[in-house]
């Protein structure tokens, strides 16, 4: 018996990367999963094979988190086959890079849709469902390091991660008399299908070995900190940020008073 047997869970963008170890960690954990995706359709149904293997039930969503209408449509069709939803990992994002004076405004928008907007829509939406439930829940927003720290070419993607803290946090506030707990999780910079998006395997390993503890995080490593975060006996923790960054955040680019400078 897992620690969330009889519990089933929603999780957007599980179809790669840190969303698709999340799904799976959760079904690992005893849940039922609801798998949304926009993109990589096979790995999202060799997902579902995965989880249905463990004697789970799987659903597979299709749909844009950036339309609201079928966000809560997504939602109220998963509850009716799972019968409940009792956890929401947010985890769709976008992100095209630019500076910002150059960008198509086009893709900075569709950042800024799929990225704030499409975590609202889910929060929202999942929300509703837990207070009509009255059996408390856990809304988990996968944020970003790029929520605090300005990275260039990266302007939209910034002000959404920056927006979704507050989100998250302002929910916290606004569910904790429902027994619905929202907390936060920032990935360090994570080995993913999506990072090959704009990095080549050589830069990915250069670059994980300039980090503090010398490589990339693992997706799995990201899901096992949603699952500490979900677990009931997590029941104090709301309205947190759980950062998963190998040391990221930390001033790695200055080593005076280590020996090495």
């Amino acid at each position: 018996m897992g620690t969330l047997t009889g519990k089933t869970a929603l999780v957007t963008g599980a179809s790669a990367g840190i969303g698709r170890a999340i799904a799976l960690a959760l079904a690992q954990e005893g849940a039922d999963v609801a798998i949304n995706y926009l993109t990589y359709p096979e790995s999202a149904e060799q997902l579902a094979k995965e989880v249905r293997a463990l004697g789970r039930r799987a659903l597979l969503f299709c749909v844009d988190v950036a339309d609201q209408q079928a966000v809560e449509a997504m939602v109220a069709q998963a509850v009716r086959d799972l019968g409940r939803l009792d956890i929401l990992v947010a985890n769709a994002a976008h992100s095209d890079e630019a500076l910002f004076v150059e960008a198509d405004m086009a893709a900075f928008r569709r950042t800024i849709d799929v990225t704030m907007w499409g975590t609202f829509y889910n929060l929202r939406a999942a929300a509703h469902q837990m207070i009509r439930q009255g059996s408390g829940g856990n809304l988990i927003v996968i944020s970003s390091i790029h929520a605090v720290q300005a990275f260039p070419t990266s302007m939209a993607y910034n002000m959404a991660k920056a927006a979704v803290d507050q989100m998250a946090r302002t929910a916290a506030l606004e569910l904790v008399r429902y027994g619905i707990r929202v907390n936060i999780v920032y990935p360090g910079w994570t080995d993913t299908p999506g990072e090959r998006k704009y990095f080549s395997e050589d830069v990915l390993r250069r670059a994980g070995a300039a980090l503090p503890l010398g490589r990339l995080a693992r997706a799995e490593e990201i899901a096992r900190a949603v699952l500490f975060l979900v677990d009931p006996a997590s029941e104090y923790i709301t309205g947190s940020t759980l950062s998963v960054d190998g040391g990221t955040q930390l001033p790695y680019w200055s080593k005076r008073g280590t020996g090495e400078l």
